[in-house]
């Protein structure tokens, strides 16, 4: 069966999708990274069995050196497929050119690339929004667009309501892109 990595800085609601949505049926989560010791998902990861990695960013003197130690961790599970799912780090060549990588990012790239996508979409006004999987490169949200999901955003659309639009997109965007890559 194949192997992914799933790379996280945060709460975890996309990491838990994954896990449950596609461990033991489609692949095996073989490990969860995050660069954050007080992420909420490692308590969700853990819960579901998944081992948890943590590489804390801020215990390295630059982004290669923290980048250097994520590689070899990714590399000591041999995963068939590494997956960024909210992992809040700009990686450097160091990583980009040694592990083959898929990142989750909530707007139709090339828009609103970097951080606070979901709000800088919501606030362009733009009708049409939607949720983009990428591979990774060394340019911020730059690697080559893999999947994207669409749809029109209502006229009264509130933050809250625009958001869980989004994280239902990316649930069922990830999932079905990691599956065809796997295949």
């Amino acid at each position: 069966m194949k192997r992914i990595i799933i790379l996280f800085s945060g709460e975890g609601s996309n990491l838990v999708h994954l896990i449950k949505e596609l461990h033991l049926k489609s692949c095996v989560v073989a490990c969860a990274i995050t660069n954050n010791p007080n992420a909420g998902g490692i308590a969700k990861a853990e819960a579901l069995g998944i081992e948890v990695a943590v590489i804390d960013h801020t215990l390295f003197e630059s982004r290669e050196a923290f980048d250097a130690a994520l590689v070899r961790t990714v590399h000591a599970y041999a995963p068939d497929l590494t997956v960024l799912a909210g992992f809040m780090r700009i990686l450097t060549p160091v990583f980009t050119l040694h592990v083959k990588a898929i990142n989750l990012h909530p707007s139709l790239l090339p828009q609103f690339k970097g951080a606070r996508a979901i709000e800088r979409s919501f606030e362009s006004g733009e009708r049409v929004c939607g949720v983009s999987v990428h591979w990774v490169s060394s340019e911020l949200d730059g690697g080559e667009v893999i999947a994207q999901e669409s749809f029109e955003r209502g006229v009264q659309e509130t933050l809250e309501g625009f958001t869980c639009t989004i994280r239902t997109i990316e649930h069922r965007l990830l999932a079905r892109t990691i599956m065809s890559l796997l295949q």
